[in-house]
């Protein structure tokens, strides 16, 4: 079982670099693979570091041979996905949006269809965002054919749309609870549907 993590803050010693370690720790407990793409290191270092839509379908040539191709095949061969963002202006950062929608290329290959995702999100006030902002998230994984789920699990509650934090992540004990949850039930949806995701071929060129 492979998990991706994506980290969509440009903070290295940030919140989402924190939970990031928290969901790696946790997948380990289950034997599960994990993956940490901190997106702004390598969006930064690409020559054009946004989608310009040059061309129809998406030829990738603005990435091919880079560490951005890298970086999508193995957000390609997850079996679930886990995108953490901090909140901008009640939504994800701008370099998780630029990191994602130079994914067309998986989206022309169906990588992502039935790949399980989720999502957790902090932000600097209570209220302040954290939902709407997981609620982008989902729209984006939605958009790959990706299969969402919330931090609800069986053996807890029915959950909400995912984690959320205020700042500082380490000290909000009750997001680092549903984090846990929500870790569990992606990967107890990711273990059930493998079969679903056996046809890719993991190729972008």
């Amino acid at each position: 079982m492979k998990v991706v993590v994506l980290n969509g803050s440009p903070n290295k010693n940030g919140n989402c670099t924190y939970l990031a370690g928290v969901i790696k720790n946790l997948a380990s407990e289950y034997n599960a693979e994990t993956v940490i793409i901190n997106v702004d290191e390598i969006m930064r270092r690409q020559k054009i570091p946004y989608c310009i839509h040059c061309s129809a379908p998406c030829s990738g040539v603005c990435y091919k041979g880079t560490e951005l191709e890298a970086a999508y095949l193995q957000l390609g061969s997850a079996d679930a996905v886990i995108m953490l963002s901090p909140v901008y202006f009640g939504t994800v950062s701008a370099q998780l949006k630029a990191f994602w929608d130079k994914t067309r290329r998986l989206r022309d290959r169906k990588l992502l269809v039935n790949v399980v995702g989720a999502a957790a999100t902090v932000g600097g006030s209570r209220f302040g965002g954290q939902e709407t902002t997981i609620s982008t998230l989902h729209d984006m994984m939605l958009v790959q054919g990706m299969t969402v789920v919330g931090d609800g699990l069986f053996t807890a509650d029915a959950g909400h749309q995912g984690a959320c934090f205020t700042r500082p992540a380490e000290e909000e004990q009750n997001g680092v609870k549903r984090l846990e949850i929500l870790v569990k039930r992606v990967l107890e949806v990711a273990k059930a549907t493998e079969s679903l995701r056996e046809k890719r071929e993991v190729t972008l060129f």
